[in-house]
């Protein structure tokens, strides 16, 4: 059985500091076109359970749309780390990791609604390590892979530079560390920072 680890869009959800709101509203309803409901939005990239491009944070990086969602449909490891706010390749080393992807379940709370004023996060040494095992994207439970006042973004760029795509706010809270089928795709929006993806999972051999 697939699991859905994507947090709910609503006007409700959290967003990051300074950047644009989510909103959903009916901009026609059924009874003024006479026929259907036409829905509208306006969002960040940045919102919810979604994906990095590099373009985020490099001006030369690669846009959402030419990322290879090839890469983004794969075999998983989802570990737990709860005690560290800095996971570093020692603590990543304990765990027997396979396949390309891997989501890390932290301490953090899921509050959709609230936005968090502290993450946990890797050391450099950490994400090389996730490099040379051939991990190619990376999930974490949180809304981003550095520390939330930073505005060097130290662990984005070494994400890019060991060729990682990361993905934030995944929705673990519901599910177990463990082996898992994974498929997290963005929408195809050109030239976009980032983008919202729809993410889900199986756990192999169900």
């Amino acid at each position: 059985m697939w699991i859905d680890i994507t947090q709910k869009l609503s006007n409700e959800i959290a967003h990051w500091p300074g950047d644009e709101p989510f909103n959903f509203e009916l901009s026609a309803t059924k009874s003024e076109t006479g026929s259907v409901n036409i829905g509208s939005i306006s969002t960040s990239t940045h919102i919810g359970t979604h994906m990095d491009a590099p373009f985020h944070f490099d001006d030369e990086g690669i846009t959402i749309d030419q990322i290879d969602v090839n890469r983004l449909i794969g075999e998983a490891t989802l570990i737990e780390v709860f005690e560290e706010n800095l996971i570093s390749r020692e603590i990543l080393e304990q765990f027997d990791i396979k396949g390309t992807i891997i989501m890390i379940k932290t301490k953090h709370e899921a509050k959709s609604n609230i936005f968090p004023e502290n993450v946990p996060v890797l050391t450099e040494d950490a994400i090389a390590y996730l490099s040379s095992i051939g991990i190619k994207v990376f999930g974490i439970d949180v809304p981003s892979v550095d520390d939330i006042d930073s505005k060097t973004l130290d662990n984005h760029h070494a994400f890019n530079k060991y060729d990682i795509i990361n993905i934030e706010n995944l929705l673990l809270e519901e599910v177990s560390g463990g082996y898992y089928h994974f498929i997290g795709l963005p929408l195809n929006l050109m030239g976009a920072d980032g983008s919202p993806i729809r993410a889900v999972i199986e756990k192999k051999g169900e």
